[in-house]
């Protein structure tokens, strides 16, 4: 091999290195956890008349490359736990260890959270610090919370006040358990805008407690136009603890919540939402939201194939 045919092959080498790297850029910066949400597959059940054994769902997860769960209360085989019941959490954890799959977070419910009575407030702060534990024994890293219901006889800002404050001990306990709490919001509840999201953010203001990125929520908060991303960005990357991942046609599902859908199958620009995430340095779990998706296995391959193809760009 001559000098010139030497530069040529070396050009052509650090070339492919270049690109090889380039195209390995996003997964050497990233810690991306992708996850399946038990809630999906609870709601495509009940919706659709369907049958999704535990083991079975567990199966596919492990054979497909996921690293964890997240539960939902109530399916598929009754409520949680209280965080002293030793026998029944072992038995929990036990079935997810034998998968190789973190239990990462439990879905909570926060309607009490903002009632008007302060007893029944009191009430629920209690039942939230033990699940709370309960997820930390389990092995979670996160936390969330949904707060559905009505006002209950009060004004609208005296109900987000009372949810601010006990979002604020949320934020508390999440932290002496060294666990990342956050809350979602959707089109039905009465908090369902981005002013509302970000009210609640700011009124907390706690380092543990965080927002839940749902493209198909945001979606339908920025307008419905395929662009979740925008809202991503103006309520920070910094504020997500963790994302449900999905598509969406910015419409309701039977006039219920945002309609989620497979990766792929509607009209939100996927690559902005997961550029965003990484732009903006987000590091953790991402969880296939299937939320009434008639066939929840094909979500969480979609969901999983966006991303993988995603991380190797």
């Amino acid at each position: 091999m001559n000098r010139r045919e030497h530069l040529k092959w070396l050009a052509a080498s650090l070339s492919g290195a270049l690109l090889t790297t380039a195209e390995n850029a996003w997964s050497a910066q990233l810690d991306w956890n992708l996850a399946i949400g038990l809630n999906g597959f609870a709601s495509s059940s009940s919706k659709y008349s369907k049958t999704f054994p535990i083991e079975e769902i567990l199966e596919f997860a492990s054979n497909q490359g996921f690293e964890g769960v997240e539960l939902v209360q109530g399916w598929p085989s009754g409520n949680y736990p209280r965080s002293d019941e030793t026998d029944k959490i072992d038995s929990l954890k036990n079935l997810y260890d034998r998968y190789g799959l973190q239990i990462f977070s439990i879905q909570t419910g926060s309607g009490g959270a903002f009632d008007p009575d302060s007893e029944v407030r009191k009430k629920w702060l209690e039942e939230f610090a033990d699940q709370a534990r309960l997820a930390k024994i389990l092995g979670c890293d996160c936390i969330g919370t949904w707060p559905g219901g009505g006002l209950r006889g009060q004004s609208f800002d005296q109900a987000i006040e009372h949810l601010i404050e006990s979002f604020r001990s949320v934020g508390d306990i999440a932290e002496s358990l060294d666990l990342i709490a956050a809350f979602e919001i959707e089109p039905p509840f009465v908090f369902n805008t981005e002013e509302h999201l970000k009210r609640i953010l700011e009124g907390v203001n706690h380092p543990h407690f965080k927002t839940i990125y749902d493209p198909s929520h945001f979606d339908l908060m920025n307008g419905s136009k395929g662009k979740p991303h925008e809202m991503l960005q103006r309520v920070g990357v910094e504020n997500i603890g963790y994302v449900h991942f999905t598509d969406t046609d910015g419409t309701l599902r039977d006039g219920e919540t945002s309609k989620h859908l497979p990766c792929g199958d509607g009209h939100i620009d996927v690559e902005a939402s997961l550029k965003t995430l990484a732009m903006g340095g987000f590091n953790g779990w991402i969880m296939m939201d299937e939320w009434q998706v008639p066939d929840p296995y094909e979500a969480c391959r979609k969901g999983y194939g966006c991303i993988r193809d995603f991380l190797a760009d």
